[in-house]
């Protein structure tokens, strides 16, 4: 069914993104979109070749959420190393949560690690 959807749909979209980026009786702005898109129109159909992507980026928005709504209750950051700090702390709590794993507890591994001298304990990303 993804063949056949990718084979119907798909073409007729793209000269439909070419006549669009090619009008002279659309705005400038309809244009660049058409042509915006046209740039990227194979890596948009990634999800019809490769079984598992899914077509929408909800999950990439879902891991984002939390670093956003921390940032618009703190007002952000007053330093680069503090932009640091809240980069890797987003990172490490929002890794834990996909391992289903306590991000508290995983920090205080890591400082006592580093208190004792130990190498500190690094989680998996994939």
């Amino acid at each position: 069914m993804r063949k056949k959807i990718e084979s119907h749909h798909v073409a007729g979209f793209e000269v439909l993104l070419g006549v669009g980026a090619a009008a002279a009786n659309v705005t400038s702005k309809t244009r660049n979109t058409c042509s915006n898109l046209l740039k990227d129109f194979s890596n948009m159909w990634t999800f019809l070749k490769h079984e598992g992507v899914e077509p929408t980026n909800n999950l990439g928005e879902r891991d984002l959420r939390h670093g956003v709504l921390w940032r618009k209750i703190s007002f952000g950051n007053q330093s680069e190393s503090g932009k640091i700090f809240v980069q890797r702390m987003l990172t490490v709590v929002m890794t834990m949560k996909k391992q289903a794993q306590n991000a508290l507890d995983y920090i205080v591994k890591c400082f006592q690690a580093h208190k004792t001298g130990r190498e500190i304990p690094i989680p998996l990303l994939l």
